[in-house]
């Protein structure tokens, strides 16, 4: 199975990317991503089976649902800054009006919830690691962040040029103490005109992968299990990546094991700067 999705390889007529759980061959995690035109224009799809949170990455509109009607600001773009965004539940029929590019992540779930909507002001921002090794991560789906669903995990990852993120290499594949098992789907922009970026992902004799995948804005990369990283944001570009998690535990958790080979890089981070550019945006705008 390909595991690196280059944009415009797994569209369809209505979406620019559509991963399914039988698609990429796993049991929960989903992610569609769609475009409306400029002047505006009207969406309206059934959740199914899906918890889904709608986020723009690139443009604003108004998402109906269950009776609710949320106004997304959304943003200029994923580089701009952080964005409001609504959740809606499964087994509804939405609505979405606007302008611009949107990601629906979903997850599949047994509880149907009430649909809300978070402002940008209410998005927690992290930043991670130091050094070579910064990035900025908007938790605005994370169990924390966003206490409100019962399996989707989502967050951004935002890394300035010539750092290194989703370091060290980790996995969470097993079912065990201090790990979840989770599906993921990494969904890709850089910034520049020809940006580009590298993502790696590995795994073991008894459970092999091997993906070394040169990523441009409007890829996907698919992760079932294995070690996960680095996410190398090439000098002069900036490098996004949409993170979307769902899993079979009963519990909402996203728990990881670092490769042992290179845990000890964390030890290194004491006492080191984080990237003087970080944070790359907020909810007012760019930094």
């Amino acid at each position: 199975m390909n595991l690196h999705l280059p944009a415009g390889t797994a569209g369809d007529d209505t979406y620019d990317l559509v991963v399914t759980p039988e698609s990429a061959g796993w049991g929960y995690s989903a992610l569609r991503v769609l475009t409306l035109p400029d002047g505006g224009g009207v969406h309206e799809f059934d959740t199914g089976e899906f918890e889904t949170i709608v986020l723009p990455l690139a443009g604003s509109g108004t998402v109906e649902c269950d009776g609710e009607r949320f106004a997304l600001a959304g943003r200029d773009s994923v580089f701009s800054r952080v964005s409001d965004f609504a959740y809606v539940p499964r087994d509804a029929r939405v609505r979405l009006r606007g302008r611009g590019r949107f990601a629906l992540a979903g997850a599949r779930c047994g509880t149907r919830l009430e649909p809300r909507y978070v402002p940008a002001e209410d998005v927690p921002v992290e930043l991670r690691g130091a050094g070579a090794a910064s990035r900025q991560v908007n938790n605005f789906g994370t169990p924390d962040g966003f206490p409100f669903a019962e399996k989707l995990i989502t967050c951004e990852v935002l890394t300035p040029g010539g750092c290194w993120s989703s370091f060290p290499p980790h996995k969470h594949d097993e079912d065990r103490p201090g790990e979840s098992v989770l599906e993921e789907i990494y969904y890709f922009d850089v910034a520049g005109d020809s940006g580009m970026a590298y993502q790696r992902v590995y795994g073991t004799a008894e459970r092999p992968i091997d993906v070394l995948a040169e990523v441009r804005g409007g890829d996907a990369v698919l992760i079932p299990h294995g070690w996960h990283g680095p996410s190398m944001a090439a000098p002069g570009h900036d490098l996004y990546y949409l993170n979307v998690m769902a899993g079979p535990g009963t519990e909402r958790a996203w728990r990881i094991c670092d490769d042992p080979a290179h845990a000890w890089i964390r030890g290194t981070w004491d006492g080191q700067p984080v990237d003087p550019r970080l944070p790359l945006t907020s909810a007012e705008g760019r930094s």
